[in-house]
């Protein structure tokens, strides 16, 4: 009973402590959003009227009133936390239409894409570093030289290279849009190659790591095999690191769809975050700003319950 009574507190702390964190989180990714878009010169009135309309001055300060870009910018971002707090991300200056909508209609291609990129990194890393840990020093070597390439590549290089080869020339892939899992094939493999890269390079070291440990020297004395002992023992040991930079990489995964769905000319967040940035449509940019940071806070819950599965030290602690 002792037990149990010290646990749910320190549960409850725990998630109280991780619950203000990601409301911080979240406030100030909204904050630097609203001040670096307040830093970048042009009206928004003018945006929102277009190019070559001919406004009265009138109109648009009627537009202004409208909005409260009349206010003074301590007012304004008053206003708009207050919105927020009740969920209302606010109207787009530029597309008139609520935010929350214009996300949500977006949002579906780009976690698909985010999820095949990110499953496939992980395939592919987890491939490379157990077929080459430990092994010949010139098998390892070509794996780093093609996991170096990988990283080092441009996104829009790789998806420009893939198109010119699978769409162009073998015409076995569409060039563009989102009509089914042929058009997810070449922006996931674009998305997950460097990916893929880093992980492969973090897993192969923790691996060759863990083979050296005497634990694994007490499981070949056991009579298990080296198969064996890399992926019953030497895979658990060096998962931890490699969870970190998943998860890290994840959140990463949302800038890298801005290249990756212009360069396939895919819908989804990446286009409606440089549709947004490029017309200073202050709602919508502080709107995804936000999907972004709460991704960041999501994912690093999920990697902490992850670290309490990978080692059981963690959970007594």
């Amino acid at each position: 009973m002792s037990e149990t009574g010290l646990t749910v507190p320190r549960l409850l702390r725990g998630a109280v402590r991780r619950l203000l964190g990601a409301l911080a989180v979240l406030l100030g990714a909204a904050t630097v959003a609203f001040a670096a878009l307040q830093s970048i010169p042009g009206d928004p009135v003018t945006v929102m009227l277009g190019p070559g309309t001919a406004a009265t001055p009138e109109v648009k300060a009627q537009i202004r009133a409208q909005y409260g870009l009349d206010e003074p910018i301590a007012l304004q971002y008053l206003h708009y936390l207050g919105r927020l707090l009740t969920g209302d991300l606010g109207e787009s200056y530029q597309l008139q239409q609520p935010v929350a909508d214009l996300i949500g209609d977006q949002l579906g291609p780009t976690v698909r894409l985010a999820l095949a990129a990110l499953a496939l990194a992980v395939v592919l890393a987890l491939v490379a570093a157990l077929t080459t840990a430990g092994r010949r020093p010139a098998l390892r070597a070509a794996s780093s030289l093609a996991e170096l390439l990988a990283v080092s590549s441009p996104s829009y290089w790789t998806g420009i290279l893939l198109l010119t080869v699978f769409s162009f020339q073998l015409r076995v892939f569409p060039v563009a849009g989102d009509q089914g899992l042929p058009a997810l094939v070449l922006p996931a493999v674009t998305l997950a190659l460097p990916l893929a890269g880093v992980l492969a390079q973090v897993l192969r070291e923790g691996l060759e790591a863990a083979l050296g440990r005497p634990f694994t020297l007490t499981a070949r004395s056991r009579g298990l095999g080296s198969a064996a002992v890399l992926l019953r023992h030497a895979v658990r040991h060096a998962a931890a690191s490699v969870v970190t930079l998943t998860g890290w990489l994840t959140g990463s995964l949302l800038g890298g769809a801005v290249l990756v769905e212009t360069v396939f000319g895919r819908p989804g967040i990446g286009a409606l975050s440089l549709q947004s940035t490029t017309n200073k449509d202050m709602p919508l940019v502080i709107g995804l700003v936000l999907l972004s940071a709460l991704v960041f806070v999501v994912i690093n819950t999920f990697v902490d319950l992850l670290y309490l599965a990978i080692d059981p030290r963690l959970r007594s602690r």
